[in-house]
């Protein structure tokens, strides 16, 4: 058993901060690994397919392949995570989260190696499995093992590396693609996805520094979960209530954030020609542009995650979906309908970030509250992973509609308009909505 010390910070032990890094580290590099492939996507899906950087089929085939590939790795994030959060709840939330991280890190990096789009294909099917498993582990380890008057401001901050991973992963691409291979965009990609090993080594030292948690061990003799237990009685509404609002920030998440490596070079393009630049300089600049665009979806994101403690304790979960939701509406709305100059619309990022990215930074401690320990991991794992299977429509259709007009880039902002609608839907599910707020962690 961890030995517990004096509380730290936010009546916290040093353990307990140490538990939360460990987790923290997990999602962080999860949606790092995760998101690689949206950077490198412009440079990677031409060559692969033996196209032209830069031709009008290249840009076209990036737009189909993006949607199809974040698809696919939304169907096998889906099905990593409801398999995995089984497996946390059978073999326990320590070493699910080891196995998990190991196996994105190395399915990341195994892209480095693709020799085809198919090759690719299959390598990120399994990282996607590795990817949709990691959270459940974190999630449900970190909401048994925090104080019960602290689980909303630590799983919000378990979340907070969600946009640090994709900044680091927006920068990785930068440093690469736009610093030291800017010459050579056929290559550099691999180098990218070989930078996916990183969290190979984090998780060997999660497994070294933490221990299961006690509520976990207490229920691990007990019978295996299994999936239907989560329709079954009580269970039913609270596992359609937390499917329903994952649902709908995953949809409007994937569908904006899939797309911001697309839009911003599509910007950056016609401002290039607009410059007069050299194909040199136009890299540069969707390099830069590209980074800017993700760089202040990051920073709204962060901002937004932190704003669910204060707003979840004070309204209830319930009333903070519904402003959330709201905000996501208006912010899509103007972000892609309204006729803005090219590096405003880039900027525009900042409060679809605050809302569309910061909504899930409720996820980590709502999810956990809605099921018994015995369920913890298989519930959140199947309420946040199973709604991806839909979810992964979003980017499809974007980069499949997209890809067949004349105009890439018009045609994608003409597509993505219409996701303001996903949240305006999952507002109105909001009175079935269960509400968890000032109810202890159920054993």
């Amino acid at each position: 058993m961890a030995q517990r010390g004096p509380a730290i910070a936010l009546d916290m032990d040093r353990y307990q901060w140490t538990v939360l890094f460990a987790a923290w580290l997990g999602w962080g590099f999860d949606v790092f690994d995760g998101l690689l492939f949206n950077f490198v996507a412009p440079s990677c899906v031409p060559t692969l397919l033996g196209l032209p950087l830069g031709t009008p089929e290249a840009r076209s085939a990036t737009l189909f392949w993006t949607g199809t590939l974040s698809a696919v790795l939304l169907v096998g994030w889906a099905v990593g995570g409801i398999l995995f959060g089984r497996v946390a709840d059978q073999l326990g939330r320590t070493r699910t989260l080891l196995i998990t991280m190991a196996l994105y890190s190395l399915g990341t990096a195994a892209c480095s190696l693709a020799p085809n789009i198919w090759v690719l294909l299959l390598f990120r099917i399994v990282a996607s499995l590795g990817i949709g498993g990691e959270w459940a582990a974190g999630a449900a380890m970190v909401a048994e093992v925090v104080p019960e008057n602290r689980r909303v401001e630590a799983g919000a901050l378990l979340y907070t590396s969600a946009p640090l991973g994709l900044f680091l992963a927006t920068q990785v691409t930068w440093l690469v693609q736009g610093v030291v291979l800017p010459g050579d965009p056929g290559t550099s990609w691999r180098i990218v996805f070989l930078s996916g090993l990183i969290p190979a080594a984090v998780a060997l030292a999660v497994r070294w520094f933490v221990e299961e948690p006690e509520r976990w061990a207490s229920t691990k003799d007990q019978a295996p979960p299994r999936l239907s237990e989560l329709f079954a009685g009580s269970m039913r509404a609270r596992t359609l209530s937390g499917l329903a609002m994952a649902i709908t920030a995953l949809v409007m998440w994937w569908s904006c954030n899939a797309f911001i490596p697309v839009v911003a070079s599509g910007l950056a393009e016609v401002e290039a020609h607009t410059r007069g630049l050299d194909p040199a300089g136009t890299t540069a600049l969707k390099e830069g542009w590209k980074a800017l665009a993700t760089n202040v979806f990051n920073v709204g994101g962060l901002a937004g995650t932190l704003l669910t403690v204060p707003i979840a304790k004070h309204v209830g979960r319930r009333a903070m979906f519904g402003l959330y939701f709201v905000a996501s509406a208006v912010a899509i709305a103007a972000a892609f309908g309204l006729d803005l100059p090219a590096e405003g619309r880039l900027w525009m990022y900042l409060p679809i970030g605050l809302s569309v990215f910061g909504v899930f930074g409720s996820f980590t401690y709502y999810l956990p509250e809605l099921f018994p320990t015995r369920l913890r991991g298989t519930g959140a794992g199947f309420c946040y992973n199973a709604g991806r299977v839909l979810a992964a429509a979003g980017p499809f259709l974007v980069g499949g509609v997209a890809s067949r007009g004349a105009d890439a880039l018009t045609s994608a902002m003409s597509v993505l308009v219409w996701v303001a609608a996903v949240p305006v839907l999952g507002a109105l599910l909001l009175p079935w909505v269960t509400e968890t707020r000032d109810r202890p962690l159920e054993d």
